[in-house]
């Protein structure tokens, strides 16, 4: 055994710092706390953005007016829809009508969204059924071709294409 392989129990606890209990301690005066002022108070400092006094650079920009939709969050300007693959309507009935509803109560999805759009994802195997009929859903253009040459009925939402 070596001096420096000592090391406390495990589990033990350290003994706490005591500030302000003289010389011997080396935490006298101020106390670990630096000098006096603003340094010296919890959360004090300058923070990160501060430039030495000249005018932040926040403040020097052209003030822009109004809200830009790249710097918000998606929820505030931009629609979220639920997706739903052409292979997960291999097994579909051609007599229901496939709308929001519909795919919800049969658990094709979770949650409707903003609205539901229609990929033109496939999987080896799976067609798509003669005849669907669909109303208020949005297609992508794979998914749009698709469905015209299996001669389904195509009802877009007003707005979206």
């Amino acid at each position: 055994m070596k001096l420096g392989a000592l090391k406390p129990a495990a589990g033990s606890w350290p003994k706490r710092q005591r500030i302000g209990r003289g010389h011997g301690s080396g935490m006298v005066k101020t106390g670990g706390e630096g000098g006096k002022g603003q340094t010296v108070r919890s959360g004090g400092g300058k923070g990160p953005t501060f430039e030495g006094g000249q005018t932040p650079w926040a403040r020097r920009l052209p003030h822009r007016r109004g809200y830009s939709q790249k710097a918000r969050d998606i929820g505030h300007f931009r629609s979220r829809y639920a997706v739903v693959n052409l292979y997960q309507l291999a097994q579909w009935d051609p007599s229901v009508e496939i709308s929001p509803e519909s795919l919800r109560e049969r658990g094709v999805l979770k949650d409707v969204g903003d609205g539901v759009k229609i990929l033109g994802g496939t999987q080896n195997g799976k067609t798509i059924p003669q005849g669907l009929r669909f109303r208020d859903v949005v297609f992508s253009s794979s998914a749009r071709d698709a469905l015209e040459a299996a001669g389904a009925q195509l009802e877009t939402v007003e707005g979206n294409a």
